[in-house]
């Protein structure tokens, strides 16, 4: 099927009909903290659950099943499929909608985040998914000779998508295209009227090279929100204080500075071997009238960035989700999670 600029990616925080897990196996990184970080999905599932239907993909889909047996039967379906791991965000299908509320499931090519680990089966999920009957087959568009994760794009909802430079002209992504061949593949595919370019921000540990809902996202009422670092001691801060100056300069489509609000960047969080890991408040995920919130066991950042969220988002439920275990393979919340409207299902 051929997708023109009359679709749109949808804003995050329009409603939703479901979202997609993968439930951690014995076969992904998790295997040596698989009870660890099977509890934290459980409390994100239940999350999820309770505001939109779960869908829980996966091979060793009985645990799932023991651990969110509690959650009514129609509240969940589950997805037997093999996988290499759980960051559903980068390889799940990103659904557009035509003026007529018409889905399309864009399969884009998931590399591995630029050939770093193996994404055999994760790049094959989509279509798996299709193929089981979940998402509707005749909205299937198959766009894998092209290389784009879910995570290295946000809309507003109207046409606008905000990226990074670092990410999607990455050269083991689509390195023989250009930015603008980019940008036309993105208006081509998911709509995009306008692309809106970062070029500074980075956090350390990051395998992605810099995905945008790491750094910064689109919020209501043409609100940026964005990770700002205010200590000059730590590694953070130039790079992040040239992508808000950057920031500071963008402009609305109609030619107006952006509403910019600052999250606080997490303390450092570090790995057992001392390597500081991606820690970000920017990976929430907006969910019919509720904000999970990605946070980690740190008492004064987490409520600062929690009351952030209560402002911007006004009148949302702000849902705390520790997420210190899916930090320990450089993911959080936003990163595990990849949501549909009700047109994309067949359920």
């Amino acid at each position: 099927m051929t997708m023109k600029s009359e679709h749109r990616l949808p804003a995050e925080w329009e409603p939703q009909g479901a979202v997609l897990i993968a439930w951690p196996h014995s076969g992904t990184d998790w295997a040596d903290m698989l009870g660890e970080v099977r509890e934290c999905y459980s409390v994100l599932a239940h999350a999820i659950a309770a505001r939109a239907l779960l869908l829980v993909a996966g091979p060793e889909l009985e645990f799932a099943r023991e651990a969110l047996a509690d959650i009514a039967p129609e509240r969940v379906r589950y997805v037997n499929i093999e996988t290499n791991d759980t960051w559903t965000r980068d390889y799940g299908a990103i659904t557009t909608l035509d003026a007529s509320g018409a889905p399309a499931l864009h399969d884009f090519c998931f590399n591995g985040w630029g050939l770093k680990f193996a994404s055999c089966l994760d790049n094959m999920a989509t279509r798996a998914i299709v193929a089981k009957g979940i998402l509707r087959r005749d909205a299937y568009a198959n766009h894998l000779g092209f290389v784009l994760e879910g995570g290295s794009i946000d809309s507003d909802g109207a046409g606008t998508v905000l990226t990074t430079s670092a990410c999607l002209m990455s050269p083991n992504r689509n390195g023989d295209l250009s930015r603008a061949q980019i940008e036309e593949m993105l208006a081509d595919t998911i709509g995009a009227r306008r692309v809106l370019w970062l070029d500074h921000g980075a956090l350390a540990g990051d395998d992605t090279d810099s995905h945008i809902d790491t750094l910064a996202r689109f919020a209501p009422g043409d609100t940026i929100l964005y990770t700002e670092c205010d200590d000059p001691a730590d590694e953070h801060y130039d790079t992040l204080r040239l992508m808000a100056g950057q920031i500071a300069a963008l402009r609305t489509a109609d030619g107006r500075p952006y509403n910019l609000v600052a999250l606080p960047l997490p303390d450092a969080v570090y790995d057992d071997d001392g390597t500081r890991l991606p820690a970000t408040y920017a990976n929430f995920l907006p969910l019919n009238g509720a904000i999970l919130m990605p946070v980690y066991g740190q008492p004064r950042k987490d409520r600062l960035a929690c009351d952030t969220m209560r402002v911007v988002f006004d009148g949302y439920e702000i849902v705390p989700v520790d997420c210190r275990a899916l930090i320990r393979q450089h993911g959080s919340l936003h990163c595990a999670t990849m949501q549909f409207p009700t047109q994309a299902l067949t359920l």
